[in-house]
């Protein structure tokens, strides 16, 4: 199935259901972000393929939408037993691929194996349903209207780097389940951990073309696929930039984008400081901050902010870092060009007279991570996502002052409330303009029962399994007319 040239393995790309290499003739090298070494090619798929992948989507998906719930379900059950045999092999392409530790890569398998028998589970217990006509003033009881959901067609999946496989099993194990056909395009940072998790789902014997994964080239492949007619919906996650440009690509289809953050920690006078700090360390540190949903600015009464500066900066210098393979929790960034983007994020805030309590020290793309106080308004870092591992603190007088500074990004993915007073915590959470809001709990994505949504530049529709099968498919309404 693969080829090796020179010591490095050539990935074929999934088309029709068919594992093959593309008539380009052309591959994309991925580069390890830690070993600093070529892990491996992915094809660079054309246009007349993806053509092809999505004629062969259409064609099966007529049968794959006829195939009862429970027969769907039993090939994602099955995928879910092939992952699960392939877990650690799957877990150290993660690490290699994207530079998350060991554990972390694990866990995301484990939580994807999870997330694929829940879904099916979900779909199962998903019922139609009736209304009476004589419901509605001047309505007759002879009618009666019978609504069920039915799938979109063929549902374009577009994954991020950062969770490579479970961010890609949360949209294409619901579009299967919907009765969709599905053209998986993963990012190319995380593409070898996509081919393997598809792969596995090959194994389960899912019917030919009903699923094709496209690796390619963005500017010959990109807006091709999103504005192809044969598309019927687009599930994104990934950057903002890339989701305003996508929303103007796709006309007329629904569009479900998942996008960037800025998510603030708002900590109130009344705070339990050694919870707070523990869960904001987490949130802004684990895999190096590179997470939607990372604490990304602190919002700290005054009043307070020395004591919570100080347990911040004793638990930072505690973090481990260097290779994920050690378990580190703060690791190299995906590219050097995301530690240069960190890198001037960080002088910006000196340079305009933040303090370093500790950090600012980069080795290639591995950076320490980094805690900014005094940060102020006119500082970028007070607005832009770093997607690394700095945080800036932010002192303000009051609550009214946080909320005020927290509503004014252009982001609204989650944000964290600290307080002892339920009460307060439930005024902020209600003036706080965010798709979630954690009480006393860093951001995070999930449980995956859970909507999952963000607003304003932080994307647009809700995911979590029952809204992701919920925006993949619609209601068609059949009305029985009893005389």
């Amino acid at each position: 199935m693969d080829s090796v040239k020179n010591d490095v393995v050539s990935y074929p790309a999934y088309l029709a259901g068919q594992w093959q290499m593309s008539s380009s003739h052309e591959t994309i090298a991925i580069q390890s972000p830690w070993q600093h070494k070529v892990l491996g090619n992915v094809q660079a798929v054309t246009q007349p393929e993806v053509d092809q992948s999505i004629q062969a989507a259409k064609k099966a998906q007529h049968k794959w939408a006829a195939l009862s719930l429970g027969e769907r379900g039993q090939y994602l059950n099955q995928w879910a037993r092939e992952l699960e045999k392939d877990k650690a092999e799957i877990a150290t392409t993660i690490m290699d691929e994207v530079g998350k530790n060991y554990a972390d890569a694990e866990k995301e398998v484990t939580r994807t194996i999870d997330l694929i028998r829940y879904t099916v589970q979900e779909a199962l217990h998903m019922h139609g349903e009736s209304v009476r006509g004589d419901g509605f003033p001047g309505g007759s009881k002879e009618k009666l209207g019978i609504i069920e959901r039915v799938p979109l067609g063929v549902v374009l999946a577009i994954s991020p780097f950062n969770y490579p496989v479970n961010l890609s099993a949360s949209k294409i194990a619901p579009a299967l389940m919907a009765g969709n056909g599905v053209i998986f395009k993963p990012a190319t940072q995380g593409a070898i951990s996509g081919i393997k998790m598809i792969q596995a789902l090959d194994r389960t014997g899912l019917p030919k073309g009903i699923l094709s994964l496209i690796t390619g080239h963005g500017s010959q492949i990109g807006d091709y696929l999103t504005e192809h007619p044969g598309i019927n919906m687009i599930s994104f996650t990934g950057s903002t930039q890339t989701g305003k440009h996508l929303s103007q690509k796709s006309i007329m289809i629904p569009l479900v984008l998942e996008l960037g953050g800025k998510d603030p920690a708002i900590v109130c006078q009344d705070a339990d400081l050694d919870l707070t700090a523990k869960n904001i360390i987490g949130g802004a540190f684990a895999y190096s901050g590179q997470r939607c949903t990372a604490v990304k600015r602190v919002l700290v009464d005054d009043r307070v902010a020395d004591q919570l500066v100080a347990k911040l900066k004793q638990a930072i210098e505690t973090l481990s870092v260097g290779s994920p393979a050690d378990n580190s929790t703060v690791v190299p960034l995906i590219d050097d060009k995301s530690a240069d983007f960190v890198q001037g994020l960080i002088d910006d805030a000196l340079d305009k007279g933040a303090t370093l309590v500790t950090g600012n020290r980069r080795k290639e793309n591995l950076m320490a991570p980094t805690l900014l106080d005094n940060v102020t308004q006119n500082m970028d870092i007070a607005w832009v996502e770093p997607f690394g591992p700095v945080l800036p603190i932010i002192r303000v007088h009051s609550v009214d002052e946080a909320v005020k500074i927290a509503n004014k990004s252009n982001f609204g993915l989650q944000a964290s409330v600290f307080t002892q007073d339920i009460d307060k915590a439930l005024e902020i959470a209600g003036a706080v303009e965010v798709g979630t809001v954690q009480v006393n709990g860093r951001p995070q994505r999930g449980p995956d029962n859970f909507p999952f949504l963000g607003v304003k530049a932080s994307g647009m529709g809700t995911q979590g399994v029952h809204n992701s099968i919920l925006s993949m498919s619609r209601e068609k309404l059949t009305v029985i007319n009893l005389k």
